[in-house]
């Protein structure tokens, strides 16, 4: 228990400080177990300082967390504005632990400044009591994300987003002075740094990139002084899949294809740039190969959502079925195939494509609405391409 409380103090776990009035707090208490060695025999006794009150239950735990690409979306509008997102963090007391009271100061409470185990319930209560504020003073929340608040006002606009635990995410500095009157929060200042994205915001737009992730990718396989590649594969290369459906005996060759992707993450241009003051139109892309795999000869869809040219989503996947032309391969938005433009805006089914499943359709039912706008992009322009095949660097470049 000593040890335990000894690597606290070391590793700045908490502060011992008086707290603010009505301050809401976490209880402690030891957690003990037996490490135990080959031949079942106690070898160490460890004792854990837990937080979390109600014994051991997980169940209605876990609180809505913000997807990356949502992340981004807020990114690219905040730059868009002129906004600068700032990072607040919930201020988080526990109680001193039974038995290792301070005599001094019985009354004080410790001031978290890393987690503790244990701390499954205060996510979910957190974003709920932040939930229930937001909404009374006005707030919307998303429809699809529940972490996203957003309050207008005329021309002004606050957005809070709540991400990983207790930290959340806002646009404007108005709202430190609101949540401050009911929650005991620290201002963080201008966010640098998200699950692995750097985060870089000037007054020209943001940069958003990876190179500290890629450069420890690259030092741990041993590959960090190698020279970059300009492109990710092969345009040579083909790609079979194992009989079995496993990994089963790689190859030279397919430990080359692996180093070639890493060797592409080391190019200096690879990141998204946020420009501000742009026009935020949604736009979306969509591309198809047509029956690309060589074992079960089905398609590889790709597609790219960019607000003006701010790319915020992308995703390349095989698709589910076979596809039987490329007009079914390729029903979506901006896309390089007149014919499935063709066949999402007639209503009238020719026999040709009655094929095509029903829940495909739905995208002609929003373009009857004018909810959205079906375009034809010509192939060199088709940004979803590279979500579907290797490409050489003079597509890429472009």
């Amino acid at each position: 228990m000593h040890e335990e409380l000894e690597n606290f103090e070391r590793n700045h776990v908490w502060d011992l400080v008086e707290p603010p009035p009505n301050c809401r707090h976490i209880g402690t208490k030891w957690v003990f177990k037996n490490k135990k060695g080959e031949n079942g025999m106690v070898v160490r006794n460890k004792a854990r300082l837990v937080a979390q009150e109600g014994g051991d239950r997980l169940s209605g735990d876990l609180s809505p967390v913000a997807r990356l690409k949502a992340i981004r979306i807020l990114l690219a509008f905040a730059a868009s504005k002129g906004f600068k997102l700032q990072q607040m963090d919930e201020e988080v007391y526990v109680r001193q632990p039974l038995g290792f009271e301070s005599a001094k100061f019985l009354d004080r409470l410790y001031k978290l400044r890393k987690a503790l185990y244990g701390l499954k319930q205060a996510p979910r209560d957190w974003y709920a009591r932040l939930k229930s504020f937001l909404l009374k003073s006005g707030f919307v929340m998303g429809s699809v994300d529940k972490t996203l608040f957003l309050l207008s006002s005329g021309d002004d606009i606050l957005i809070v987003h709540i991400y990983v635990d207790d930290r959340i995410l806002v646009v404007h500095l108005r709202l430190w002075c609101l949540l401050s009157r009911k929650f005991e929060i620290s201002l963080m200042g201008e966010l640098p740094f998200f699950l692995g994205l750097q985060i870089k915001q000037g007054p020209e737009g943001t940069f958003v990139h990876q190179a500290k992730y890629t450069r420890d990718i690259l030092k741990n396989f041993g590959i960090g002084d190698s020279k970059p590649m300009t492109t990710p594969m092969s345009t040579n290369t083909a790609l079979d899949a194992d009989e079995d459906g496993e990994i089963a005996s790689p190859r030279t060759s397919h430990r080359q294809a692996v180093k070639h992707i890493f060797r592409y993450l080391k190019s200096p241009e690879l990141d998204l740039w946020y420009s501000s003051g742009s026009f935020l139109s949604l736009r979306g892309f969509s591309d198809a190969d047509h029956a690309g795999c060589r074992i079960d000869c089905k398609s590889t869809s790709g597609t790219c959502q960019l607000l003006e040219t701010s790319l915020v989503s992308w995703s390349s996947r095989k698709q589910a079925s076979v596809s039987l032309s490329t007009t079914e391969a390729e029903i979506s938005l901006l896309v390089d195939s007149t014919s499935a433009i063709s066949v999402a805006k007639n209503p009238i089914l020719h026999s040709i494509t009655k094929h095509i499943d029903v829940r495909f359709h739905f995208l002609r039912d929003h373009y009857e609405k004018g909810d959205i706008d079906l375009v034809h992009v010509v192939t060199q322009n088709q940004l979803a391409d590279i979500f579907t095949k290797p490409l050489e660097f003079s597509t890429l470049e472009i």
